[in-house]
């Protein structure tokens, strides 16, 4: 099947997420987050594209950008480097981040600022800090310091026009709220460290392969509903033959 084409911005203004290949990890450390910072930020200064917003996770990145460039080639320049420093530090091969990259249209301003606050609430989201000014990964601190007579990287220009001050921008980012843009549409597969710590929980997930046929397909396919995890990666997680876990998906409960 041919791939949907990707919806045109009439403001050249886009929501993009960048995943893990099968949801793994893309950051290990903050050196990793480091690295990828250095090829976001040359590649900003490359295309010519605006930065609204980032926020670098473990297993996705999430971008608001106003392209330059066609976003695809801004997306290659950041990506490429930093895939094959990833691989060379961690004696790997092959692709890290998914072919296809994920992103809406940002039409208007009300909800640029919906996205950049989705984008911020992230770790939040996750339960990886407690306030938004912990986490280090995201322009939120940009932001603050921008407002403070800082330079940033972030283009701040739509952001302080819409927010007059550090004050407004900080009650609206900190205000609870029902914010899903990307996420509407796209599911985000856990990492195999977070699948590995899902499963343990539950007791029958335990030695799977010690189970009788049916049983096993069963429990294999509900853990597949539950986690939208790909035939690899259950296959890594639950150590399982590829072969296996795909049968058990294609046969009915």
């Amino acid at each position: 099947m041919a791939r949907q084409a990707r919806k045109k911005s009439t403001t050249g203004i886009y929501h993009v997420m960048l995943k893990g290949l099968d949801g793994r990890n893309i950051f290990l450390d903050d050196t990793d987050r480091s690295i990828f910072m250095e090829k976001l930020n040359k590649a900003r200064e490359t295309g010519g594209f605006q930065l609204y917003a980032y926020c670098l996770m473990d297993n996705h990145v999430h971008l608001l950008i106003k392209e330059g460039e066609e976003l695809g080639t801004s997306i290659k320049r950041m990506t490429v480097g930093y895939v094959q420093l990833h691989n060379n530090k961690y004696g790997r091969t092959g692709h890290l981040f998914q072919n296809r990259f994920n992103s809406e249209a940002v039409e208007d301003d009300q909800y640029l600022m919906t996205v950049i606050r989705y984008i911020h609430r992230n770790p939040l989201k996750a339960g990886m800090v407690s306030r938004l000014k912990e986490y280090s990964w995201s322009s939120y601190q940009q932001i603050i310091q921008a407002y403070q007579g800082n330079s940033s990287i972030i283009d701040m220009g739509i952001i302080k026009d819409y927010f007059p001050t550090i004050a407004d921008f900080i009650r609206f980012s900190e205000e609870e709220n029902q914010d899903e843009c990307l996420e509407i549409n796209l599911k985000t597969r856990c990492s195999d460290e977070q699948l590995t710590v899902l499963l343990s929980k539950n007791p029958e997930y335990r030695n799977l392969g010690e189970l009788s046929v049916d049983k096993r397909n069963q429990l294999i396919r509900q853990i597949q509903q539950e986690t939208s995890g790909s035939i690899r990666q259950l296959s890594r997680v639950l150590g399982l033959g590829k072969m296996m876990v795909e049968l058990a998906l294609k046969r009915r409960a």
